[in-house]
């Protein structure tokens, strides 16, 4: 925390942007990188708000936008939501945790990625990707792909996923093991399912 509130770093007279250190099983997620300041929530409660979002977020750094998202018919929350901070170490800073507590319920933590990241990060790990085909429902009306770009057509931000999907601790998701990922399509939005899709996906171990 010290060198990161110390910033900005030179080495030799030129200006480094120090970055803090991601586990080996982070790592090897796409966008796991890339620099950011938007965080995706996933599985949030009817009854979280948005002070309780700012109240529990702002420990890591000052927010600056917090959405949670509705359905634009019925106004209904559809349980996820996204926080902007001023800084990408916020961020970083956050997402080291994948699971946290907000208003007495678990929710989950990701890095928030635009479109064009989330084409970048598929483009990369083409070269490992298989053709395998698996899916896995979310639940309710939340519906979103393995790379966050959920059926929302006012947003383009969505979750930096990957990693662990199923096991006695990995949280909301069914299924089992870890896989990689592209996103469902280049195109941006996914259908009108309540389903995550994940398509091109290899095994890793």
């Amino acid at each position: 925390d010290a060198a990161m509130n110390a910033r900005p770093h030179k080495v030799d007279r030129r200006v480094v942007e120090p970055k803090r250190a991601v586990s080996r099983e982070d790592s090897q997620r796409p966008g796991a990188h890339l620099t950011v300041k938007k965080i995706f929530l996933g599985a949030i409660k009817e009854d979280a708000e948005e002070h309780h979002l700012r109240d529990y977020f702002e420990q890591y750094g000052k927010t600056e936008v917090i959405e949670i998202m509705t359905d634009q018919g019925s106004g209904k929350k559809r349980g996820f939501a996204f926080i902007a901070f001023d800084d990408h170490d916020s961020v970083d800073k956050t997402v080291i945790q994948k699971y946290h507590t907000v208003n007495g319920h678990n929710c989950e933590v990701r890095k928030a990625l635009s479109k064009q990241e989330m084409a970048n990060a598929s483009f990369s790990q083409r070269g490992q990707s298989g053709s395998g085909n698996f899916g896995c429902g979310y639940g309710g009306d939340r519906s979103y792909n393995d790379f966050g770009n959920y059926n929302n057509k006012s947003s383009n931000f969505g979750p930096m996923k990957g990693g662990n999907f199923g096991g006695r601790s990995s949280g909301p998701y069914g299924g089992g093991g870890q896989y990689f990922a592209k996103p469902q399509n280049q195109g941006g939005y996914g259908g009108s399912s309540s389903s995550i899709s994940i398509h091109g996906s290899s095994r890793t171990f």
